[in-house]
């Protein structure tokens, strides 16, 4: 059933993904009885992103909030209809870092109430990349994501991935202009502080913002576009 109500959703299939994650004991405790996740992903597109070479441009940042966006407005839709079949739903919105920070806890710690990306490794859909990106097995890491909480245990998709697929590559750590990334592999029991230093990706952000979009926006999308898991699955002209 709730494959089902998510498929009715997704305009054009070729441009999402889609999975279900058994997250018992892995949420807060906030979201109460809401154990069980649905995870959303939603193409970016090639032209824009081959386009990013040094830093962000205004194509990918209008694409990057439109996108969310769009994620957003489906995933209200989707609950509306689970909540008609008696599955409690709570979407989660998608995860912003573009614009100043008014959580207090989320600039101490730089971590969401929920992580996207476990939700969608949880659902089988792909890995955490050296840069901390998610790295979808259909997209690579061109894409954005979006999740939903649900209180009934859904049909489960895939298994769980727990450990990363990005072997000896080092093209993101390497183009990184943040230097954040120490190139150690993800897994399910390293914690991302190991391997990835978000505080300076986002003060990095902050300045490409600045010198290259002229605004006060974090955003950046090298390694997005560098990643040659991206490239390899591109369909062809």
């Amino acid at each position: 059933m709730v494959a089902s109500i998510v498929q009715k959703h997704l305009a054009s299939p070729d441009d999402f993904i889609f999975g279900t994650a058994d997250l018992r004991g892995l949420v807060d405790e906030k979201f109460g009885d809401h154990q069980y996740g649905i995870s959303i992903g939603r193409r970016l597109d090639d032209t824009v992103i081959d386009s990013i070479a040094d830093g962000p441009t205004l194509e990918y940042f209008n694409l990057y909030t439109g996108i969310n966006s769009e994620l957003a407005g489906i995933t209200e839709k989707i609950a509306i209809d689970l909540r008609k079949a008696g599955i409690g739903a709570i979407p989660i919105t998608p995860t912003v870092h573009t614009g100043p920070d008014s959580a207090p806890d989320y600039i101490r710690t730089l971590k969401a109430d929920l992580s996207h990306k476990m939700v969608a490794t949880r659902a089988g859909l792909g890995w955490i990349g050296k840069t901390d990106l998610f790295v979808s097995k259909k997209f690579g890491p061109r894409l954005r994501l979006v999740s939903i909480l649900i209180n009934k245990e859904p049909e489960f998709t895939a298994a769980p991935v727990e450990e990363s697929l990005c072997g000896k590559c080092n093209i993101c750590v390497e183009k990184c202009p943040a230097k954040a990334a120490t190139g150690e592999l993800w897994n399910i029991r390293l914690h991302r502080d190991a391997f990835f230093d978000a505080k300076k990706c986002r003060e990095m952000c902050a300045e490409m913002g600045r010198t290259r979009l002229h605004a006060d926006r974090r955003i950046c999308g090298i390694c997005v576009s560098v990643c040659p898991f991206g490239h390899r699955i591109k369909p062809q002209a």
